[in-house]
């Protein structure tokens, strides 16, 4: 039903804590390959891929050149294109298979999760009232929330394009406000430093507005 397709980067720290929330839908039978799109990674990234049965691509540096790659080797009518500081909690593959059960070739959907952070500080709680925020106005969802979509809508958009920074803004606004659904389960992240996170929405805000790529590129 669906292919994980996940992009690694010296990812052994994250990696593992991602795969268990992967575990009870692949016994289910709701995700039936995991794909690890890696960069060239040099620490234990590629043995916990291999130890856990996951497929190993090689790709080129950049996530949307990961992502796109390991999309073309994914076997499955759906793709959920997952961080690797990304966790779902658990439940989410009962929502996510409703979801699918729900889909009509008429008119495809994505959907992506609610984002939320690991650590229970106040700061945590206004980064997510900001992405919530940013979702409904902007309709322009984190990366760090999931992207769950149809092969067939994902082709169909011109799939992750190279370009720098931006590449989740792009593809959600390919694929459009009325077609993106929201959620309920959670897509619980590693909190990233703050000037990570402040640039991240100082990106999005530009997307946003529409500023060339070229120009964001030099930032």
């Amino acid at each position: 039903m669906i292919s994980v397709v996940i992009p690694t980067s010296n990812s052994e720290r994250l990696l593992p804590r991602c795969f268990d929330s992967l575990i009870t839908a692949a016994v289910r039978g709701v995700v039936r390959e995991v794909i690890v799109s890696d960069c060239g990674s040099t620490d234990a990234t590629l043995a916990i891929a291999d130890a856990a049965g996951a497929h190993i691509v090689n790709a080129k540096k950049g996530r949307s050149t990961q992502l796109a790659q390991g999309a073309v080797t994914a076997k499955s009518d759906w793709l959920l294109f997952l961080h690797p500081e990304t966790a779902l909690e658990p439940g989410w593959e009962v929502e996510a298979e409703s979801f699918i059960d729900q889909a009509v070739m008429e008119w495809p959907r994505a959907a992506v999760f609610r984002f939320a952070l690991e650590d229970f500080s106040g700061e945590a709680r206004r980064s997510e009232a900001k992405a919530a925020l940013r979702t409904a106005l902007f309709a322009l969802p984190l990366g760090d929330q999931g992207l769950l979509i149809s092969k067939h809508l994902y082709q169909k958009i011109g799939g992750y394009r190279a370009l720098a920074d931006m590449e989740d803004a792009d593809i959600v606004r390919r694929i459009g406000r009325r077609r993106l659904v929201s959620l309920r389960s959670r897509a619980i992240n590693v909190s990233p430093p703050a000037k990570t996170a402040w640039r991240g929405f100082t990106l999005t805000l530009l997307h946003a507005l529409r500023v060339p790529s070229r120009v964001v590129a030099k930032l």
